[in-house]
């Protein structure tokens, strides 16, 4: 019987599983890879944007409503403020919100679905009606509501968004952990008196990792775009912060056909954005979600490793 050649099966390099997650998204998720380096050109902008801006977003740099030149490469809005300096500007606004925001949704939503999920009964029956008269309410004029009462800015925006998002979004986790706490292993961790807080941290938790990090990163580009709808309609960051929904909004509208570049760039950096960070989001929840792999994910590639090994000359030819 002909040996199998050992370099096909042992020679293969074990990677950890960030960069096997990184090859994975290059070969399989082409889109992915784009909105992932979209996303990244997004974080550095926001990271260097005193660096990379060449002027200041809030002074007047030049004459007002200039065409693109080669001193203000988009050109300047109706004060004589450089669109490039604000755009860039305005993508650190988008990472905070979005990140900050998106990371208090994960924690509220993360603590509310596991505890309604795992103790049930009336605290999870109160809980759920809370959450259904939050859904009930259209999101956009709820959190319009309540900005007109405790006032814009960048925390306000971050609170309300963070915690309308993770209401809403306890029913996944909830949906999740009543799945998980009928599995054997927690059962038997109850059958021999563990704690519930052990049982939650260390057998709930970490099965749904994988869950929670695919609603975060759903989650930034949606409260990326929220955040510009409400600085759009005057209820997000006020001016002369240069928030990418505030530059489309106001005198933008007014200058729009005589200044079309007024409009045009930021409205095309959101929405690149928005479909950069949605196609990375899509793709990581495709490789991280076990119920979406199939057979064309990380197993189906074994097998097929494994059909063509075996179907290669020389390896058959004793049997």
């Amino acid at each position: 019987m002909a040996d199998i050649p050992s370099k096909k099966i042992t020679g293969k390099k074990r990677h950890s599983g960030l960069v096997d997650l990184l090859i994975r998204l290059v070969k399989e998720k082409p889109l992915g890879t784009i909105g992932g380096i979209i996303t990244i050109i997004l974080l550095l902008a926001g990271i260097f944007a005193p660096l990379l801006a060449p002027y200041s977003p809030t002074a007047l740099s030049g004459p007002p409503l200039l065409s693109p030149s080669s001193h203000f490469l988009l050109g300047t809005d109706d004060l004589g403020r450089d669109l490039l300096s604000r755009i860039i500007f305005g993508a650190r606004i988008s990472v905070i919100v979005g990140l900050g925001a998106s990371i208090l949704a994960s924690v509220i939503e993360t603590i509310l679905g596991i505890l309604t999920g795992y103790i049930g009964g009336a605290f999870d029956l109160i809980v759920q009606r809370f959450v259904d008269a939050v859904m009930c309410f259209p999101g956009l004029i709820l959190m319009m509501v309540i900005i007109s009462i405790i006032g814009p800015g960048e925390i306000q925006i971050i609170l309300v968004l963070g915690i309308s998002w993770g209401i809403t979004g306890s029913r996944v986790i909830r949906s999740a952990t009543l799945t998980i706490k009928e599995n054997m292993y927690v059962q038997s961790a109850n059958a021999i008196g563990a704690p519930t807080s052990q049982i939650l941290t260390r057998h709930i938790l970490p099965n749904i990792t994988a869950l929670v990090i695919i609603q975060f990163t759903i989650r930034v580009p949606q409260i990326i775009l929220t955040e510009a709808s409400l600085s759009f309609l005057g209820y997000g960051i006020p001016p002369p912060a240069p928030s990418w929904g505030s530059m489309l909004s106001g005198t933008a509208r007014t200058y729009m056909f005589i200044a079309p570049w007024m409009v045009i760039w930021p409205g095309l950096a959101l929405s690149i954005v928005v479909y950069g960070v949605n196609m990375f989001g899509d793709a990581l929840r495709d490789l991280l979600d076990p119920r979406l792999r199939g057979g064309i994910g990380r197993y189906g590639l074994k097998v097929k490793k494994q059909i063509n090994l075996k179907s290669e000359p020389g390896v058959n030819a004793g049997n």
